[in-house]
């Protein structure tokens, strides 16, 4: 929903109702992950999409059903091993689309969630999506990390399951369909929720303010990131050469990676890159970065002779093998980059695939699914 959110909202505020179709759940090559959200107009617009293109036209006319009736639907898209649907999606993949009348009615905390959302303050709307009783289908639940959650999904056992779960996940920045008894019972089935964790923005912090760190700036802010430049020398550490950076910092880069982990900024989704492949900066900084419980990536650039001389620095310090396990170097995959903006494609995509569970190789020479988790 973040994707369509100012459009939603604008039509929210004019009393309209807007159909909602939002990928719950995917199986196999499924194009869009969950979370994906395509919006239907009162007067035909839509917004947004939910496969790129192989159901939108199916989804369309079923968020125009849904506005009629008022009844939230949950659609599946694909084709199983057992039946052929009527609409199928042509990377073999299957969603669970679940499509929903949204107004001032239906949703009347919209607005405070947008408001959450901008901010940057972790907010998860957990909906809904199938139970034996009807009427349970379509409703929220809002849940912060703290504080009492808004709304009811019907019973206060299922209220009081999904808003710890929902912060699990909140915690965690994860998107997922939850399955639970018909009034909560966390080894039951019967009822499906779907959680929409609106998490702040991952971050990506970058140290070495260096042409290539402009680079991987860029990049790291297209992939979602909020990116951090960090470098001790003012001359080069300034918000003009990173245009694309959401901050940038001047400090030692150890220290202010220090700092951030006190303060409590820096998580499971950080991805780090250390780009000044010089020792004084590079090996206390990496001293910090290796020995942090969890960060999703840790590289850091040079030639293969400076990663040598690196990893004998840092055992010198006391790093211990499974911690340089973890470092990535030279960092990136290999592309054959010269420039900045190559070798930034290069880095990407080492974290991209890392996140997923990619090998990086040539897509035409494998077989099996494109899409990895």
């Amino acid at each position: 929903m973040r994707d369509v959110l100012d459009e939603l909202l604008g039509w929210w505020r004019e009393g309209h109702t807007v159909g909602v179709g939002t990928v719950v759940a995917t199986f196999r090559s499924a194009p869009r992950p969950a979370g994906a959200s395509m919006l239907v107009g009162q007067s035909g617009e839509a917004v947004g999409s939910v496969s790129g293109g192989c159901v939108e036209g199916a989804v369309y006319e079923l968020a125009q059903s849904v506005m009629a009736s008022g009844a939230p639907v949950l659609q599946r898209y694909g084709v199983s091993d057992d039946d052929a649907f009527a609409v199928g999606l042509t990377c073999g993949g299957i969603l669970d689309i679940f499509v929903e009348p949204v107004s001032q009615q239906t949703f009347p905390e919209l607005a405070e969630v947008a408001q959450d959302i901008a901010a940057g303050r972790p907010v998860s709307v957990a909906t809904v999506i199938d139970h034996p009783d009807q009427a349970w289908v379509g409703r929220c639940l809002i849940v912060r990390p703290d504080g009492e959650p808004s709304g009811s999904l019907g019973s206060a056992r299922a209220d009081g399951a999904i808003t710890d779960d929902a912060r699990g996940l909140l915690a965690a920045g994860r998107t997922e369909t939850l399955t639970y008894g018909a009034d909560g019972e966390r080894r039951g089935e019967g009822m499906r929720v779907f959680v929409a964790a609106y998490a702040p923005r991952p971050r990506m912090l970058v140290f070495g303010a260096i042409d290539f760190a402009a680079a991987v700036a860029h990049v790291g802010t297209f992939l979602g990131y909020a990116v951090t430049v960090c470098d001790a020398r003012p001359v080069f550490a300034t918000a003009s050469r990173f245009p694309a950076a959401e901050e940038v910092v001047v400090s030692w880069p150890h220290r202010y990676l220090a700092a951030e982990v006190d303060a409590g900024r820096i998580d499971a989704r950080t991805v780090i890159c250390v780009l000044t492949h010089d020792p004084k900066f590079d090996v206390p900084v990496l001293e910090v970065a290796l020995r942090l419980p969890e960060v999703a990536y840790v590289g850091a650039m040079g030639s293969r002779r400076t990663h040598e001389d690196r990893l004998r620095r840092l055992r010198e310090v006391g790093v211990g093998e499974s911690e340089l396990a973890r470092l990535s170097s030279p960092i990136g995959l290999d592309l054959g980059a010269r420039t900045p903006e190559e070798t930034a494609v290069s880095i990407a995509a080492e974290i991209v695939a890392l996140q997923w569970g990619g090998r990086g190789e040539r897509l035409g020479e494998l077989a099996g699914p494109i899409h990895h988790g």
